[in-house]
Order: structure tokens, then sequence, then C-alpha cells
């Protein structure tokens, strides 16, 4: 898919940020590309980026409008069909993330028709995948786990590219999301894919690679959450990690979208292990991502630093800090893979 920027990013009317998580990843890590945002009435998030309307958008050169926003299902609420047909009509494309194909509406399917616009299915592929072998490949692999859905996985391998290719590892973000694929311009959401061949998928994201090379998995969902454990363990066992980061959000009582309460740290620790040695005897944590935007920065500070203190392992909040300890642990863990000790680190 080449999805032409720049973008107007749809929030329609959802209930909260978390909900408009896609739009906010896609603002965070690809600015430049984002002219806009439009509300409808009832919307709770804001990207903090200029609300335009439709014939403002195009006037001012959007060529795509981006529905930014994930629910439960990954539907499509009929009072937004509307405003992606008003896009259609003002000469935009529109891309999505959600479960639904836009094309399966057709009152969006003929607008696109009589305009001779794109439709952008993101989460959709035609790619087939076989099922997963459990083969071991070249190259080294890191995947964040999560100790719930939405706790910073995606923002945590995409600082860790960031500050490895500054520092010069040979290391590369693979997105397994909707949002991911956003940023990237390439990748597999693999909560889309047949169950049967979701490892499979992950082993095509990252096949062979040199010997020194990182891919760094995008993690999805938790394996403790009863809704998307299935899609958790499969990712997993397909990328075959040699390290892995658990991601975690302090203050939250239960997991989202349900009632269950939220594992410890140490149970994701020991959970990852047992299930992930099955592909990759050698899978090790190497360090613990924290959304602590919650807390103050002193407090902030003295939650990582404890849990460091606990787990004997870097803990660090990739937005607020930074991720330079982890890199730090992986070079000391993988010596072979590390680049040449130079006068200047890159900043964190």
């Amino acid at each position: 898919m080449e999805i032409a920027a720049p973008y107007l990013m749809f929030l329609g009317d959802v209930p909260d940020a978390l909900a408009a998580k896609t739009a906010h990843g896609i603002v965070d890590w690809r600015p430049d590309w984002c002219l806009g945002q439009l509300r409808l009435p009832g919307c709770k998030a804001d990207l903090g980026i200029p609300d335009l309307t439709i014939p403002e958008a195009a006037e001012r050169g959007a060529k795509t409008m981006v529905v930014g926003v994930v629910n439960a299902g990954g539907v499509l609420p009929e009072h937004w069909v509307p405003a992606i047909v008003a896009a259609l009509d003002a000469g935009l494309d529109v891309a999505t993330g959600l479960h639904v194909r836009l094309a399966d509406t057709p009152a969006i399917r003929d607008a696109a028709k009589r305009n001779g616009r794109q439709l952008f299915d993101v989460r959709h592929t035609s790619q087939r995948f076989q099922t997963g072998k459990g083969t071991k490949r070249r190259g080294l692999r890191l995947l964040t786990v999560g100790t719930d859905c939405s706790s910073g996985k995606k923002y945590t391998v995409l600082a860790l590219e960031r500050e490895m290719r500054a520092r010069g590892f040979d290391a590369d973000f693979r997105a397994t999301g909707q949002t991911g694929v956003f940023i990237s311009g390439r990748g597999v959401a693999i909560d889309a894919v047949v169950a049967d061949f979701i490892s499979g998928a992950v082993e095509w994201l990252s096949p062979d690679a040199a010997e020194t090379h990182w891919d760094l998995i995008e993690g999805q969902g938790s394996l403790f959450h009863p809704s998307f454990a299935g899609v958790s363990l499969g990712l997993l066992h397909g990328a075959q990690p040699d390290a892995f980061v658990v991601c975690h959000e302090p203050t939250r009582t239960h997991m989202r979208g349900v009632k269950h309460p939220l594992p410890a740290i140490s149970d994701v620790i020991d959970l990852t292990l047992r299930c992930g040695r099955l592909t990759n005897p050698a899978i090790r944590p190497v360090g613990i991502a924290v959304n602590t935007k919650a807390l103050g920065e002193a407090e902030a500070q003295a939650y990582l630093d404890g849990l460091a203190d606990d787990y004997k392992l870097p803990a660090v909040d990739p937005v607020r800090f930074g991720v330079g300890e982890i890199v730090d642990r992986l070079a000391h863990e993988f010596p072979d893979a590390a680049p040449a000790p130079s006068p200047r680190r890159a900043s964190a």
C-alpha cells in the first residue's frame, strides 16, 4: 500500500484518548504528515492539531482521510459513513485500520467509484501466509509484551529503533498492528490474520537476516487478556524473540475492556519465558517499559528505580526518559551484535 500524505485525521465521536490511539501514534511519529483533525460532536479525544472541516482540509492539500480510531470488533459506526462519503466527494482517499472493509458499505463503495478515489483497509492484506514452522532463523529479534493491551508496546519498539540506529545498531521496526503499518509504511496487522497462520505471518514479517541484525517486533495484546491472548501467543511463537521487554501502565486496576485484574510484571515475565521457549529456548527479558504519564516526574523516577531494583532489569519510560538503559543491556547481553564503541553516545 502507498497511502498518500498529508492526512486529515478522523476521530469520529470516540469516548476517550485511548480509542484514538491509532491517530495519536501517527501524529506522534509522523507529525509532518498530519494537517488536522476532524471530530464529530461528543468526541473526547484531541490530537492537539488544528480542527478542520473536510473542505478546509482539501483546500490545504490533504490527500487522505485516515480513520484513526479503534473500537471493540473494529466496526464502522453508521453515523460515521456520511463524513467518509463527504471526504471521497471532496477528492480525498480514505484509509482505515478497522476490521470491516470500507467497500463493504455501499455508500462508501459508490462514492469511491464515482470520484475515482482509493479505499485502503490497512488491517487486511492480500498476502497469503503459511502456518508457522518454529524453525530457528538467523538474526536477532526483540518483542514487546504487555501486562495489558494499549500499554506502550508500539512506542517502546519505535523508541528502541530510533535509539539503536542512532548508536549504529542494524535494527528495523516490524509493525504488527494497523497504527504501526501507517507509521512504517509496511507490516502485517496480526489480529486480522486467520488464527492458524498468525505465527507464520510473523515468521514471514521477520525472515532470516544477518547474524547482527535486530528485528524489533511490535507486540499485541497480552498473554493474560481473555480477549487477545490468542493473538499474543501466536505472535510470541512466530517472533522467536531472543529478547523481550515488558510494557506496563501502573495506574490501571483491571485490564482494558474486561473485569480481570492486571497481572504482576513477574507473572508476565514467567509466562513469556515458559511459552516463548517453545520456539527459542534462549529467550530472555532485557527491560521493563512503563507509561508514567499519570505520575509526577519524581514519583515516576522512584517507581522505575523500584522496578529496576526488584527485577534486576532496566526500567524506563520510553517517552519521558528514553530507552538508553535497555539498549545498554542489549549491547551487554548480545556483544557480537553491538556496534563498536564511539566517543559520543546518542541521546535518549
